[in-house]
């Protein structure tokens, strides 16, 4: 199992193996459909890194799809780019005030798509890129 499929596999409330046909697919397939597609950024419930019974709705960034599932960063507009895990993205949509965001690569959280409240914009495919080859860097497998 690779860096990618275990941070994936992390947040689960009872980790286990992901089987073969539920491994990480990521694409780019950006679509105002409603539904959430890879390159788009939604808002999802996302829990809190010190309590995950806890947390709060935000912006996240569709990946990939796990079965029926997706794969989310979380997004966030504190700068923490001195960490390799956190990468700027820049401004969109998703974003009202026009804030620049930065993306959390060590969050990565599977998500069921029904519990995707909206669609707030979507990436160009060149920053779609830029954050999954830095999800691929860290991967050590």
């Amino acid at each position: 199992m690779g860096f990618l499929d275990g941070l994936v596999a992390a947040v689960r409330r009872r980790p286990r193996p992901i089987a073969a046909e539920e491994r990480l697919k990521i694409s780019y397939a950006p679509r105002r459909d409603g539904d959430a597609d890879p390159g788009e950024v939604v808002w999802t419930w996302v829990p809190y890194e010190e309590d995950p019974t806890k947390g709060k709705d935000r912006p996240a960034l569709v990946v990939g799809h796990i079965g029926r599932d997706v794969a989310v960063v979380p997004l966030t507009t504190k700068n923490r780019t001195d960490r390799p895990e956190c990468i700027e993205i820049g401004r969109g949509d998703w974003d009202p005030a026009g804030r620049v965001s930065y993306a959390l690569l060590d969050r990565m959280l599977r998500i069921r798509s029904t519990r995707i409240r909206r669609e707030g914009g979507s990436l160009d495919e060149r920053r779609f890129t830029r954050v999954v080859d830095a999800l691929r860097a860290l991967d050590p497998g």
